[in-house]
């Protein structure tokens, strides 16, 4: 005989998790200038998949996450609260359906119109890591949006 099993409304879909079983460890452990900050990195597992969340640390100024919905975040930014090497934590709620909330650490980050290198250093990533990522990913010269433009121009 089947049971209908309702999940609690109070259960919590995100929780800490020791960094190595993290998804993405070794990604970051592979293009961190500094991967001895691990040392107080995390997992956080939202739902099943556990993501790493890098603490400042080194050359790290910053970090974040990224999620779809608010409460997720808000819950994340609870969990790394307690955590060392997470300083300033904030919500950034999303206005935009397209867009996702993200949780921050650290200092402010760069902003969004400047080049990758200046967010590779900012989040403390070698500088090969950084090299081999503008390789592969061209992006628009910053000059070609530095000066004055109108949202109406033609």
């Amino acid at each position: 005989m089947l049971t209908n099993i309702t999940p609690s409304p109070h259960r919590l879909a995100v929780a800490l998790r020791p960094a190595p079983e993290a998804y993405d460890f070794e990604y970051f452990r592979d293009r961190l200038a500094d991967p001895a900050i691990l040392a107080d990195a995390v997992a956080i597992r939202v739902f099943r998949a556990p993501l790493l969340a890098v603490p400042v640390g080194g050359s790290r100024r910053g970090g974040y996450m990224s999620f779809d919905l608010l409460s997720l975040a808000v819950a994340t930014r609870r969990l790394l609260d307690t955590q060392p090497g997470f300083p300033n934590l904030r919500v950034r709620w999303s206005p935009y359906l397209d867009t996702c909330h993200t949780v921050e650490w650290g200092d402010p980050a760069p902003a969004w119109w400047e080049d990758d290198v200046v967010f590779g250093r900012f989040y403390g990533y070698s500088q090969d890591a950084i090299a081999a990522f503008v390789r592969h990913h061209p992006q628009t010269p910053s000059s070609a949006i530095s000066g004055p433009y109108s949202p109406t121009a033609s």
